[in-house]
């Protein structure tokens, strides 16, 4: 059994800890309510963009050529070139955070058939496919920490790069999105644009009226432009939702960590309690006794000399 001086400094240690999940809970929390106005602010952006291409798409006139307009349908599905894009955090005490999303990942990269290459942001993404031997195709160098749109545009035109030169034929990206108290671990497609292919597949309404579009340059040329900018915002946004994910993971871990210590200092203290009162009881049972002894030796003492006094009289 523990003495009372280990239950101690045991109790001392736990409180030291919780004092570290606490703040690491506060700093989080701060860290999700920005991230959060960071994600409210480019929802517009990315939706409008999203409508606007969908618009332009119904309106394009016969023949244009642009590799956007590539389904890639005609590819069979194990012949596909795949990229996926994994966001992970730099750290963890997260929780299930980062093994939700490389659980993910593994599940379908060990599915995929064909030729694929992985792109992964967060070195905790980075260590664990290193340490399993899986081949990284990009492995981008900054911290998953405070997204900016300058890194969300180094990776846009890292992935329109393979894109362009038909080294992949599509990318995927694998990131995580919160769901009120509900962390949920996603998996969309990025490349050929989904918006795109099912414009594509509809078939037109007879006596359908469109409206028409002067389209300066050209057609081409504005796809050109429009499409690369959804695209950064789409990444810059799975950047922020990530964020916000791996901020709320984190607080809800050291929640539950605070939690845990408090339970774990109030059964320490009574394991102490006990420990101490069955000290304090023992003492007083030793001086009790001590005095006892010492009163029985008294009064044995006194009987001793009372009856030497009786046998010299």
């Amino acid at each position: 059994m523990a003495t009372i001086k280990e239950i101690r400094d045991r109790i001392n240690s736990v409180n030291d800890t919780r004092k570290i999940t606490n703040a690491m809970y506060l700093i989080s929390s701060t860290k999700l309510r920005r991230a959060k106005k960071m994600l409210t602010d480019t929802e517009p952006f990315f939706f409008a963009t999203q409508a606007m291409i969908s618009r332009l798409v119904r309106h394009l006139p016969e023949g244009v050529d642009n590799i956007f307009l590539e389904t890639r349908l005609d590819i069979p599905e194990d012949e596909r070139r795949r990229g996926y894009i994994i966001f992970t955090d730099d750290k963890g005490l997260a929780g299930s955070y980062n093994h939700n999303v490389i659980k993910l990942a593994e599940e379908k990269i060990e599915g995929d058939k064909g030729d694929w290459k992985l792109f992964v942001i967060g070195e905790v993404g980075r260590f664990h496919f290193i340490s399993k031997n899986v081949d990284i195709e990009e492995s981008f160098m900054f911290t998953s920490q405070n997204p900016t749109l300058h890194r969300a545009r180094k990776i846009a035109a890292e992935i329109l790069d393979y894109y362009y030169s038909r080294k992949l034929d599509e990318f995927y990206i694998i990131y995580t999105t919160v769901q009120g108290a509900k962390i949920e671990t996603r998996y969309e497609k990025l490349l050929p644009l989904e918006i795109i292919t099912d414009i594509k597949r509809e078939t037109p309404v007879a006596g359908t009226m469109l409206e028409e579009f002067l389209m300066e340059p050209s057609p081409s040329a504005i796809l050109d432009n429009i499409v690369p900018n959804y695209v950064t915002g789409f990444i810059y946004g799975a950047l922020v939702e990530a964020f916000c994910s791996v901020q709320s993971a984190r607080m809800m871990a050291m929640d539950s960590a605070n939690k845990n210590a408090e339970k774990m200092i109030a059964e320490l203290q009574r394991t102490y309690n006990r420990q101490r009162q069955a000290m304090i009881t023992q003492e007083i049972t030793e001086v009790v006794s001590g005095a006892k002894a010492l009163k029985n030796a008294k009064l044995a003492k006194e009987r001793k000399d009372k009856q030497k006094t009786r046998n010299y009289s």
